[in-house]
């Protein structure tokens, strides 16, 4: 039985105050709530403080991107180790504004990728079309060319190592990432229905265990039927996750 999982990306949000504020209403919030699991992924600068509030809850923390190095002469890089150090335990990679704005491709995410898993991150895999893509019925087409780069890079033991860390593959149709359009449930099925059968063509007990979150416009208001797909594990919540009365409620919905 995979449990639900629901993630907040906090994106480029936050202050050391309001921080403070949103996670103590999670504390007292979810505290309740031990069915299914929680993660925030919040800006580097706001880990420290993250960590030191969320330790010994039932909520775990995580980075929003990360270098497939440990070091260098990166600038402005961070790599899987400092993650780590900062008691991360998930990180989301290529999110579609990391693609878009930033230019990352999927072999800058199949490195991430793997690098991840190697530092025993549990890596949040996002992928999904654009409006265009989806309008032209390439959804499949586009999803499966973004996972399989990933999975054509893990060897055997890293595709085992990526199952122990519990991967998460994402579906976030970009058309309704921070748009206030989202996919019908039964949408929603039908894609992730298709990554677990991708995922099933490399291995049928990885496809079986990993837990498919969607991404795109979750609120408390279309959350439970989003989560009562069978092929639907939890969210990726973007802004809603900076309110905690919403995210909340999101939360209930997946226990």
């Amino acid at each position: 039985m995979r449990r639900n999982l629901v993630v907040g990306n906090w994106k480029m949000h936050g202050d050391i105050h309001s921080n403070q504020v949103l996670l103590s209403a999670l504390i007292n919030g979810l505290n309740n709530y031990q069915n299914a699991d929680y993660v925030v992924c919040v800006p580097n600068p706001y880990l420290h403080q993250t960590r030191t509030l969320l330790e010994n809850t039932n909520i775990a923390w995580g980075g929003q991107n990360v270098n497939q190095f440990e070091e260098g002469a990166f600038t402005g890089a961070v790599s899987p180790h400092m993650l780590t150090d900062l008691g991360c335990t998930f990180v989301i990679l290529g999110h579609s504004e990391r693609r878009v704005l930033f230019h990352e491709t999927n072999l800058s995410a199949a490195a991430r990728f793997d690098a991840s898993i190697k530092a025993n991150l549990t890596p949040i895999l996002c992928v999904g079309e654009t409006l265009a893509e989806h309008d032209a019925g390439l959804t499949e087409v586009i999803v499966a060319s973004q996972m399989d780069a990933v999975m054509a890079t893990l060897s055997d033991d890293d595709f085992a190592r990526a199952m122990h860390l519990n991967m998460v593959f994402a579906y976030e149709p970009v058309w309704a990432v921070g748009t206030g359009k989202t996919a019908t449930p039964e949408q929603a099925q039908e894609v992730h229905h298709f990554i677990r059968q991708r995922i099933a063509r490399r291995n049928a007990e990885a496809a079986a265990l990993v837990r498919i979150v969607y991404g795109g416009s979750v609120k408390a208001s279309n959350a439970a039927q989003l989560f009562n797909m069978p092929d639907v594990d939890g969210g990726l919540v973007g802004g809603a996750s900076l309110d905690a009365d919403e995210f909340i409620a999101i939360c209930k919905a997946a226990n």
